[in-house]
């Protein structure tokens, strides 16, 4: 099931994937959804891809898993990090449950504003907030002030949302030619995977920029990192982000800030944006306007956007995308084991962008990948179900680092390209710790 699965998407982007080796070892997550086939396939999928010009892809299930859940491996000096702020949660409505996410600071003065609440409210008071309305009203109210929340819905109440509409007739990963995206069909900018003298660096030469944060994006170009791609991410001082995600996602990638509101920063942005392969996005749809607008003028870039609803939904995160389409159904909720929207998503994503990066060495032209942590829920959902266990040993699949915040303990990456994993070469950098420039342009600087 899971290999057919793996041709399967690589047919539907429009690319021809070797055979790939899946290893089960019986582990599993306990969850009745399909977690284990999930992983298997998004992990696979990125690995043969990455393998079509190198040798033989393998994926083994248990390190597939053991991915989907490297934030809880992670460690800093022996110590792990905390992935929830204090009112992020489930809570009790009049009618049932709504989640509110409350990580980053105006996310949560949002919720506490939408629920009549004063900033530095506690739990408490959230709770009995939460308790006097219906779910669907907490949710209405903490969106319209630009926060996030996420009533429970049935999967049949999904179903009838607008939103699910929008993305139940979509590809899993859609890759489509951008019209009048321009470009004759150019040499793939590689070097070990092409020969296979280095196994797992199919992407040496590839420029990717990282716009995104939090999960499924940085998995999927942390994804491309490990394959050798020059990753870097753009951020700005002050923008809200989750620490420990950050270094924990920032493996084999470079880190540089820009203030777009400058026109030093946009000219830098621009620059950067005209001489990258891959530009990656997880921003709601029109957040970054100005990157639409320099990737529509791009000759030959490959753009993909991550979003949580599709192209006409909003906010969203993997723990609210579970309640909503009733994922995370039951009273109290049951989310899943792991963020498996995310992990699933930002592996697909990983291996959009290769399929993009296929279909423009052999046509041409400039391609966009689109996914969303919805569609990835339809895909879990219609995976059926199993047996829920907990079976799962990270033995063997953890690698330690040491870095400027200290010796890392994390997930090595997964899949194997010729009977080896891929792998990050440098620990994750101090966010705008580089220029904004790419590697090679920084090495020849340094040079003259």
């Amino acid at each position: 099931m899971t290999a057919k699965l793996i041709q399967e998407l690589g047919t539907s982007a429009g690319v021809t994937l070797p055979e790939v080796r899946v290893t089960d070892d019986g582990s599993r997550l306990p969850s009745a959804y399909r977690v284990e086939v999930a992983a298997a396939v998004s992990v696979g999928a990125a690995t043969a891809a990455a393998a079509v010009l190198g040798t033989d892809a393998e994926v083994l299930v248990r390190e597939a898993l053991v991915a989907f859940r490297d934030e809880r491996y992670f460690r800093i000096d022996g110590e792990p990090g905390e992935l929830w702020a204090e009112l992020s949660g489930d809570y009790r409505a009049a009618d049932g449950w709504v989640r509110l996410h409350c990580n980053f600071d105006h996310h949560r003065d949002a919720a506490l504003r939408a629920l009549g609440l004063s900033r530095g409210s506690d739990r408490e008071a959230v709770r009995r907030a939460c308790a006097s309305r219906t779910a669907l009203e907490v949710e209405r109210r903490v969106t319209e002030r630009n926060g996030c929340a996420a009533a429970l819905r049935t999967p049949q109440e999904w179903r009838e949302d607008p939103r699910a509409r929008t993305v139940a007739g979509t590809p899993l990963v859609e890759v489509t030619r951008v019209p009048g995206g321009g470009g004759s069909p150019h040499g793939w900018p590689l070097g070990g995977g092409r020969t296979g003298r280095e196994a797992g660096r199919a992407l040496d030469g590839v420029r990717v920029l990282d716009l995104t944060r939090v999960i499924a994006g940085p998995v999927a170009t942390r994804t491309m990192a490990a394959y050798g791609a020059d990753v870097l991410k753009v951020g700005a001082p002050g923008l809200p982000e989750v620490p420990w995600l950050v270094i924990s996602t920032a493996f084999g990638k470079r880190s540089c800030h820009l203030d777009l509101r400058s026109s030093e920063g946009r000219r830098a942005l621009a620059d950067l944006v005209g001489s990258a392969d891959v530009v990656v996005r997880a921003v709601r749809p029109g957040a970054l306007g100005i990157v639409d607008e320099l990737a529509e003028r791009a000759q030959g870039l490959v753009s993909v956007d991550i979003t949580a609803y599709g192209p006409t939904g909003g906010r969203g995160f993997d723990s609210l995308v579970q309640m909503a389409t009733g994922i995370a159904g039951g009273d109290p909720p049951r989310p899943l084991p792991a963020q498996v929207l995310d992990h699933a998503t930002g592996y697909l994503a990983a291996f959009g962008a290769i399929a993009a990066l296929l279909r423009r060495r052999a046509e041409g032209g400039s391609w966009r990948v689109r996914l969303s942590l919805a569609r990835t829920a339809q895909w879990l959902d219609e995976l059926g179900r199993g047996e829920p266990a907990d079976r799962l040993e990270a033995t063997g699949s953890l690698g330690q680092m040491d870095s400027d915040f200290g010796r890392l303990t994390y997930v090595l990456p997964p899949g194997r390209i010729g009977g080896r994993r891929p792998g990050w070469t440098s620990p994750p950098p101090r966010q705008g710790a580089d220029l904004p420039v790419w590697r090679d342009d920084a090495q020849r600087a340094r040079e003259v």
